[in-house]
């Protein structure tokens, strides 16, 4: 293995995979051009009664927590002083920088009068008892610090030493707000959930939803790391990682199992089952939510299913897949508006803007670790290995 990040050299940066991100990219542009045109009402199925569909839900609260991987490794890392996980720190960071881009950026596309966003760089018109504002602002500038964060990466690619090494002297700082952020707007964006009261099942209105919040997602930021290792090593034929992962799959285990735990101890004591015992969606999705939890949480707990590259794989896809149903689950299918009458279903041109995003960000991703030094194994294997 590679001492130093390099980056992925001997693979062409236009392949067919990256032309039908682009593709998916650009139909994304059109309806989102067609959006800031004609309005919210011309393209999203949203009303009075359901005032947040996909795009939040999906793209700002499910995006903003993909992108938690450089908070999670960065806890790790320097808080926990576990340093031997440093070669997953700068695909973390990547990957974080686009999850809080395009979480920053949905924001923007669902705001009803959107050409008023600079409102929250303006401190005499904030609203200080809305959580709103404060989860507005940590995402902010948390996505300014990944710049930053993410900055050493482009100054080696063009041999800026000497501006490395400024920055290299300040990056202490920019870690330590970098984990306070996080903790901050993620804990909120639970928080905003116990504004809306009644309208949310029982299942998932309590007070321990701010704590629920930030602590699954750190487990979804290490499972990221986890897939994302995986999927790269595997595609572009690298040096396996998984002795590191397989280590980490155990801290993942234990704060999952710790989730599970917090989670179940809660609904029992309210005794607030009552909503998942009955044949509706919700009930459905409540229990594929907690199934996938636990399939991932013994995965991962296994040392035999850590030692097993597939197996933990499986896990760490396991645990997003549950992370983001839970984040549906609380912001979409437990919610049922105050009047009723109102449904709301996704439509066309809002889950092509959701694919789009996430094909962007996809080929943002392949892009940089192909042009910038970011892996630590970026030595390709041959096609037989």
């Amino acid at each position: 293995m590679s001492g130093h990040p390099q980056r992925l050299r001997g693979v062409s940066l236009f392949t067919p995979f990256s032309l039908v991100l682009g593709l998916l990219a650009s139909i994304a542009g059109i309806v989102l051009l067609k959006r800031f045109i004609y309005g919210l009402g011309d393209v999203s199925n949203l009303s009075a009664g359901y005032p947040w569909g996909l795009w939040v839900t999906w793209d700002l609260i499910i995006g903003s927590s993909l992108g938690c991987g450089g908070f999670a490794m960065a806890m790790l890392i320097y808080v926990f002083n576990q340093g031997r996980y440093h070669p997953l720190m700068r695909p973390a960071l990547v990957s974080s920088l686009f999850g809080y881009v395009l979480a920053g950026s949905a924001a923007i596309i669902d705001m009803g009068r959107w050409w008023q966003f600079y409102n929250l760089l303006l401190p005499w018109h904030w609203n200080f008892s809305s959580v709103m504002l404060e989860t507005g602002l940590c995402v902010s500038a948390y996505t300014l610090l990944l710049f930053v964060e993410n900055s050493p990466m482009v100054l080696e690619r063009f041999g800026l030493e000497k501006w490395r090494q400024r920055i290299a002297r300040v990056m202490w700082l920019v870690i330590s707000i970098g984990i306070l952020l996080p903790f901050m707007h993620q804990s909120s964006l639970g928080s905003i959930l116990l504004v809306v009261g009644h309208k949310l099942s029982p299942l998932y209105l309590t007070p321990w939803l701010p704590l629920l919040f930030v602590s699954s997602v750190l487990a979804m930021g290490y499972a990221l790391v986890v897939f994302e290792a995986t999927v790269v090593t595997k595609s572009f034929r690298l040096a396996s990682e998984h002795h590191m992962l397989a280590r980490l799959s155990s801290v993942i285990g234990w704060l999952l199992a710790g989730w599970l735990l917090l989670r179940w101890a809660d609904l029992l004591w309210r005794d607030a089952l009552g909503d998942a015992l009955e044949l509706t969606p919700l009930a459905a999705s409540f229990w594929s939510e907690n199934a996938l939890a636990l399939f991932a949480a013994v995965g991962f707990l296994s040392p035999a299913a850590r030692r097993d590259e597939v197996w933990t794989f499986l896990a760490a896809l396991a645990l997003l897949l549950f992370a983001i149903v839970y984040r549906f689950n609380a912001y979409l299918v437990g919610y049922t508006p105050a009047v009723a009458g109102y449904t709301y279903f996704p439509s066309v041109q809002e889950i092509l803007v959701t694919l789009g995003m996430i094909a962007f960000e996809i080929l943002g991703y392949l892009v940089v670790i192909k042009l910038f030094p970011v892996l630590h194994a970026p030595v390709r294997q041959p096609a037989h290995a």
